[in-house]
């Protein structure tokens, strides 16, 4: 039986409806990843299943009994008291009858302590006290501490450092309720998602595959999408030249093409193209020095919290650097002392020539709330400097996807991710030869932060960037200063190049591992002789090579089955009946590729 069923659900608030008609099944312990542009409804959608918002039309079903949790994207302003009382919020009251009570707030209790513990947390420290992201990890011990069967997740790894986002995805992995979740943090949505929803347009699309498999079968639909359109449109254009014939063409004019032609101009006025994208440009700046900054043995403390001790780099004209460490580790503070905004305690810092330094703010503090998105742009000025020439701030904010009346909104109606896209309009409509970015990511959609990363790549000054999107990491910097417990460490390379410099060092320094070497028994050495192939084993791989190939082809026919939104018009038995078909068939084909694995190493 689905846990959750939606039927005909629209929903709308003002232009195009973000759900129209919408039908989609989710059954128990399933894991779905939701997509779609900033301001295309998933927010919404996940605010329908937990009951916060009621649809126009149509219904949403969650199975009765069934416990729902959710952590929501934005931050509550108003609420204060200590960690545990706010986690504690998470579950029902204790049973108040005198014969249960202590039983139950000794349960009660034993939950909260037990995922304050798991998520590193001070049950007596202040909420209203914390860093941003110590309040998110809050928030999320606040959401799970029920341990509901429906969880929820708006842009759980915004705010998060990596350690923690590592530990939410161990646990994600681990949990056995149904899960939805929305990011942008591509790493965590490729190990956690094993469906794919999208919201475009209005329809819902089930993808039903990886995040991977996803990414290569929306391209094809989109080329294909493209292609139709073209073609519908070069027909209209035929049928509008017949209608016009005139008299000669009244004589023979056939009254069920005259019917066709106007279900074909009402197609091509429904039809709603494709959201724009960010047309994201950097204005560069004139050319700095070779030398950006020189550090040497600089060292600083706060409040006899050590920040860097005997620290020392060298930053040259086009390097990338990734900034990475815990929250509240100090990575701020040593971006102001690289950039001399702050004197070190001990040691020196020495800045090279004509730096022109944008900074992209993770507080967005540059924003005022009070005054519109043109004016927080423009700086009360109708038009900027572009390239030497002057643009108009409404023009150029059409750019980043805001359209005129959106522009002359109050910054404090606005989206996460279109604060965001204000700061990046702020940002690039300055020349500049340093980029500074903190956080850039968080409420970011996928096509904007690819463009971003492009962009970033392209550019030929120097960046600097603090960032817990380990991808985002992996496809930019060129090398990083982590914060590790033996100090501030600078490693070559993104993210991923950091963990094995990281891990190699480790092996290199350790005479005695804490753990011995996994031994792979099925796996011989390498200078181990192979062991040949009986001929039935032979046959067995041939055969097994076809059978991974029909196996593919019959996963991929029922994927397109089921992207189409004409499929959960069935009855419910033959949804399941199909979803059972398609997990067999992805079990069948993991056993074989196990199979032909192991064969394939001693053919």
């Amino acid at each position: 039986m689905a846990l959750i069923t939606l039927q005909e659900l629209t929903i709308g608030f003002r232009g195009p409806p973000l759900l129209e008609k919408v039908e989609c099944q989710i059954d128990p312990g399933q894991r779905v990843g939701l997509l779609g542009r900033n301001g295309a409804g998933k927010t919404t959608l996940l605010r329908l299943l937990c009951g916060q918002e009621q649809p126009n039309s149509g219904e949403v079903r969650i199975e009765p009994g069934a416990s729902v949790s959710l952590l929501r994207q934005d931050m509550p302003q108003q609420l204060s008291g200590r960690v545990f009382d706010i986690v504690a919020q998470g579950l029902a009251t204790p049973v108040e009858d005198a014969a249960y009570e202590y039983e139950a707030e000794s349960r009660f209790r034993q939950q909260v302590e037990q995922i304050v513990s798991r998520m590193a947390l001070n049950a007596e420290a202040r909420f209203e006290a914390l860093s941003t992201g110590m309040k998110r990890r809050v928030l999320l011990a606040q959401s799970l501490v029920s341990a509901p069967e429906l969880l929820l997740l708006d842009e759980p790894t915004n705010h998060l450092d990596i350690d923690a986002i590592t530990w939410l995805e161990h646990f994600l992995l681990r949990w056995r309720g149904t899960l939805i979740f929305v990011t942008h943090d591509r790493m965590f949505l490729r190990k956690i998602a094993r469906r794919i929803l999208e919201i475009d347009r209005g329809r819902l699309f089930d993808w039903s595959c990886d995040y991977d498999t996803f990414l290569q079968r929306k391209e094809a639909a989109l080329e294909a999408e493209q292609k139709h359109n073209v073609l519908f449109d070069k027909r209209l254009a035929q049928e509008e030249a017949w209608i016009r014939q005139g008299v000669k063409a009244r004589r023979t004019r056939n009254e069920g093409r005259v019917r066709a032609l106007k279900q074909m101009r009402r197609e091509r006025i429904e039809r709603q193209t494709a959201p724009g994208k960010v047309n994201l440009r950097i204005e560069p700046g004139q050319r700095s020095g070779n030398l950006i900054a020189e550090v040497k043995n600089v060292s600083f403390a706060f409040d006899d919290c050590n920040i860097v001790n005997d620290f020392s780099t060298t930053i040259m004209r086009g390097d990338k650097v990734g900034i990475i460490g815990p929250n509240g580790i100090g990575k701020t503070t040593l971006l102001r002392i690289l950039l001399g905004q702050l004197p070190p305690e001990h040691g020196n810092v020495r800045l090279g020539t004509n730096l022109q330094i944008a900074y992209f703010d993770q507080l967005r503090e540059q924003l005022n709330d009070q005054q519109t998105v043109q004016d927080n742009v423009g700086n009360g000025s109708d038009s900027i400097q572009l390239r030497g020439k002057s643009k108009h701030v409404i023009g150029y904010l059409q750019d980043f996807l805001f359209s005129p009346e959106r522009a002359r909104t109050q910054v404090k109606f606005l989206s996460g991710g279109e604060r965001n896209r204000i700061l990046l309009a702020r940002l690039f409509a300055k020349a500049a030869n340093v980029i500074v970015l903190d956080e850039p990511t968080n409420d970011l959609d996928a096509e904007t932060l690819e463009l971003l990363e492009e962009r970033l790549i392209e550019f030929e000054g120097t960046l600097l960037l603090v960032s817990h999107d380990r991808e985002f990491l992996n496809n930019v910097v060129t090398s990083t200063i982590v914060f590790e417990r033996g100090g501030v460490k600078e490693y070559v390379g993104g993210y991923d190049d950091w963990l094995r410099q990281r891990s190699e060092q480790s092996s290199k320094a350790s005479t005695f591992p804490s753990q011995p070497p996994k031994q792979k028994s099925a796996k011989p050495r390498a200078n181990d002789p192979k062991r040949r192939l009986s001929y039935k084993e032979q046959r067995e791989l041939a055969v097994l090579s076809a059978t991974i190939e029909q196996l593919e082809s019959d996963i991929s026919t029922l994927h397109q089955t089921m992207a189409d939104p004409n499929f959960y018009q069935q009855s419910s038995e033959q949804i399941a009946t199909e979803h059972s078909r398609l997990k067999a068939l992805e079990n069948d084909l993991a056993v074989a590729y196990a199979r032909w694995e192991e064969l394939a190493e001693n053919s």
